[in-house]
């Protein structure tokens, strides 16, 4: 599988993984960019499956989402925000390149355990940023993880003082507190537990 897959980023942060696992976890439906043929966003509803290591994004046969990885592997996710703007628990962005599982025996196992009727597009994610941004009190906190820096922590007041980097030394920054820095920046895919989105 892929070396910087789901298992990967939570052996390297296991409580990281698990608020952001948490967040994905709270809606079915959430949001992937993709690319056109001609470089533009295309973006799409999708479900989202964690399971076996992997973070895995499935869609209809034939989708112009699945069309657009097969041209360019590049996506971003972004969790659903969900209703009113307070978004307790922040809210997530994965980036990353998706790969497509084209192997008959295990696209049948999955669709058994999923319930995913055939046929059906499926891609495991390849991850290069996860990011979470929260609010404590009045500063937002920027968690994200990449596999060749690890993970960084900002807080950004809503002065015009620049962002900090903050460690552990520096207090406590529950899963709750997580964040992102300023800019991820790649496009989506679709997962799916049960029915491919389209």
């Amino acid at each position: 599988m892929t070396t910087n897959n789901w298992a990967a980023f939570e052996k390297a942060e296991p409580e990281f993984a698990r608020a952001v696992r948490a967040r994905f976890a709270q809606y079915p439906h959430h949001v992937l960019a993709t690319l056109r043929k001609d470089g533009s966003p295309r973006v799409a509803g999708l479900n989202v499956d964690v399971r076996g290591g992997e973070l895995w994004l499935g869609m209809m046969a034939g989708s112009m989402k699945a069309r657009d990885l097969q041209r360019d592997p590049r996506f971003a996710l972004h969790t659903n925000p969900g209703e009113g703007e307070t978004m307790p628990d922040g809210d997530v962005r994965i980036s990353g390149r998706a790969v497509e599982l084209v192997d008959p025996p295990e696209l049948h196992r999955y669709a058994e355990e999923t319930e995913t009727p055939h046929p059906f597009h499926l891609f495991h994610a390849d991850l290069t940023e996860v990011v979470h941004i929260g609010v404590d009190g009045d500063e937002l906190v920027v968690r994200s993880w990449t596999p060749a820096r690890g993970l960084r922590t900002l807080r950004r007041g809503n002065d015009d003082e620049p962002a900090r980097e903050v460690t552990d030394e520096d207090g406590p920054d529950g899963p709750e507190n997580s964040g992102t820095p300023d800019t991820p920046d790649t496009p989506g895919t679709p997962g799916t537990p049960g029915t491919p989105t389209a």
